[in-house]
């Protein structure tokens, strides 16, 4: 019979809840990340696999606390002390049922984590095979210089930044960076592309916020990051890690565009000059022997 009252009491739930659901918008599903538009594809192809472990994730830690508080009232009340009561109630050394419960529970949700999380991470760190743009990306203090592999008949094309310079005037806003002189990395919209990441100097971390993902430079070791840009826009970009006095300057932009402006700028680095090696010759602490070729320290900074 109470299996029954249970059945039943659980339609009425599920149909809320259903209701409720619907009625979210786009933002609400994707727990309010960045990364999504209503009505338009979300920023890349990872991003809406990053949101859902994000927010299934946030959905069942709600439920374990909504089970957790709810013992905790439940044994507040159900337990408190009576109008006439004297001393300390019945005390119990163990419950096996209950000790079993909180130790098998949240061993299956760690690995649960674990497990999906790792799904997640493999799928996202996979290179692709062939991609359509290749990208080597350097971190240096504190600025991004942006390699494009092989993007002019089989040369590098590159672009060497600076760090952001404030915008000067007296109706400034105090603090305004002037966008037009950020390093700008950019992408060809759908293209399939595979990134590089290297530092010229000390640790570093490229996060593109919108796509949801970033990924730590390291001095000497090379890190890869594909993506799929779906939809075309300007993204901020930033450096995640503490790299010293101008580690807030490190900013940068990321553009993805039509595929025919994306080769109107590649032409336009070409027309400037900035094909050639641009690689590891420019780490501040080049060491010849280790990295390959001759090196110098210029061009490490901004």
């Amino acid at each position: 019979m109470r299996s029954k009252r249970l059945r039943w009491a659980a339609v009425p739930v599920a149909l809320t809840l259903a209701v409720v659901l619907a009625g979210c918008t786009q933002a609400e599903l994707n727990g309010y990340l960045p990364g999504f538009k209503e009505g338009e594809a979300p920023v890349t192809n990872r991003t809406e696999m990053v949101s859902g472990l994000w927010t299934n994730s946030w959905i069942v830690l709600l439920v374990v606390g909504i089970i957790t508080w709810g013992l905790i009232l439940w044994a507040v009340v159900v337990y408190r002390r009576r109008k006439g009561q004297t001393g300390l109630p019945v005390q119990m050394r163990y419950n096996m049922p209950i000790e079993i419960f909180y130790t098998i529970v949240p061993l299956i949700l760690v690995l649960g984590f674990f497990a999906f999380t790792a799904r997640d991470q493999e799928i996202i760190e996979t290179q692709y095979e062939n991609p359509d743009v290749q990208i080597d990306v350097y971190g240096k203090q504190w600025a991004w210089d942006f390699v494009y592999k092989g993007a002019a008949d089989g040369e590098d094309v590159w672009s060497a930044g600076v760090q952001a310079q404030d915008i000067e005037g007296d109706d400034t806003e105090a603090g305004a960076v002037d966008q037009d002189q950020l390093p700008t990395l950019y992408l060809p919209v759908n293209a399939e592309v595979n990134f590089d990441l290297n530092s010229r100097d000390v640790q570093h971390s490229f996060w593109v916020i919108d796509f949801l993902y970033k990924k730590d430079l390291y001095p000497g070791i090379t890190n890869h990051m594909a993506v799929q840009p779906l939809r075309e826009g300007t993204y901020a970009g930033k450096c995640a890690e503490l790299c010293g006095e101008y580690h807030s300057r490190m900013l940068f932009n990321v553009k993805v565009v039509s595929q025919e402006e994306y080769d109107d700028y590649i032409q336009s680095l070409v027309d400037l000059g900035n094909v050639g090696d641009y690689g590891s010759t420019y780490d501040r602490d080049y060491t010849p022997g280790l990295t390959g070729g001759e090196g110098t320290e210029e061009g490490a900074g901004s």
